[in-house]
C-alpha cells in the first residue's frame, strides 16, 4: 500500500471519518437505525396485513377512551394517548435544543435540555404503564381480547397480541433512549465532552431519540386512529 493510500485510509477511518464524509460513529448509528426501522416496518406491515384481511376489528374510540383519575363510565376517545404523543414530541424538541447547545459548547444548556428530555421520556413510559395496567384490568392481554369488533361481533386476539407486542417493543426503545440520555447527562456533568472538545455523542443520542419519536407516529396512526 502506498504512502498516499495509507494516509487517506487513516484520514477516513483512523480520524473518525467515513468515505461518505460523515463521522464514523454517526454513520454507524444511521446503519443501526435503518436496521431497526426494518424491524418496526416488518411488525407494522404484518399488523396491517392481518388488520385489513380481517372482517371485523375493535373500534379504537371505544378501546382507548379512559385516562387516569377519570370517573367510571368516562368516554374521552384518544385524549390520553394524545397527551402521551404531545409529551414525546416536546421531548424531541428539548433533544434538538440539547444537540444545538452541544454544537455551541454550552454545557449548562445541554444539561438542562437533557434533563427535560429524560423527564419527558419517563413521563411517556409512565403513561404507557398506566394504559397497559388499565387495559389489563379490563381483561386485555396477550391471548386475551375482551373488546368486540366495531360491528358488535366477537373479536380475535390478534388486536391485543399486536398491540402489546408493538407498543411494548417501542416502549423498550423509549426506555433505552432514557438510559442513553442519562449516560449523556452524566458525561456532560463530569466534563467528558468538554475535555474532548465536542459533543458529537449528544448528536448520536439525538438521532436515536428522534427515531423513537418518529416510529411512535406510525404506531399511533396504526393502533389509535385506524
Amino acid at each position: 500500500m502506498s504512502t498516499t493510500t495509507t494516509a487517506t485510509t487513516t484520514k477516513l477511518w483512523g480520524g473518525g471519518k467515513s468515505p461518505f464524509d460523515v463521522e464514523y460513529g454517526k454513520l454507524m448509528m444511521w446503519y443501526f437505525l435503518m436496521s431497526d426501522a426494518l424491524t418496526f416496518g416488518a411488525f407494522l406491515i404484518s399488523y396491517g396485513t392481518i388488520r385489513f384481511s380481517t372482517n371485523g376489528w375493535p373500534d379504537p374510540n371505544k378501546v382507548f377512551k379512559s385516562y387516569p383519575f377519570a370517573s367510571e363510565g368516562v368516554n374521552a376517545p384518544l385524549v390520553f394517548v394524545s397527551i402521551m404523543t404531545f409529551i414525546l414530541i416536546i421531548s424531541s424538541v428539548t433533544m434538538v435544543l440539547a444537540v444545538q447547545a452541544g454544537k455551541e459548547m454550552k454545557k449548562k444548556a445541554v444539561a438542562i435540555n437533557l434533563i427535560l428530555t429524560i423527564i419527558g421520556g419517563i413521563a411517556f413510559l409512565s403513561c404507557q404503564a398506566w394504559e397497559w395496567n388499565h387495559l389489563h384490568s379490563e381483561g386485555a392481554w396477550w391471548g386475551l381480547n375482551p373488546f368486540l369488533n366495531a360491528d358488535g361481533s366477537a373479536s380475535s386476539t390478534n388486536f391485543t397480541n399486536y398491540f402489546f407486542t408493538i407498543t411494548g417493543f417501542h416502549g423498550f426503545h423509549v426506555l433505552s433512549g432514557v438510559v442513553i440520555n442519562i449516560v449523556m447527562l452524566i458525561m456532560t456533568l463530569t466534563d467528558q465532552f468538554e475535555k474532548r472538545g465536542h459533543y458529537l455523542m449528544i448528536e448520536k443520542a439525538g438521532l436515536y431519540w428522534h427515531f423513537v419519536d418518529l416510529v411512535w407516529v406510525f404506531v399511533f396512526t396504526c393502533f389509535y386512529l385506524i
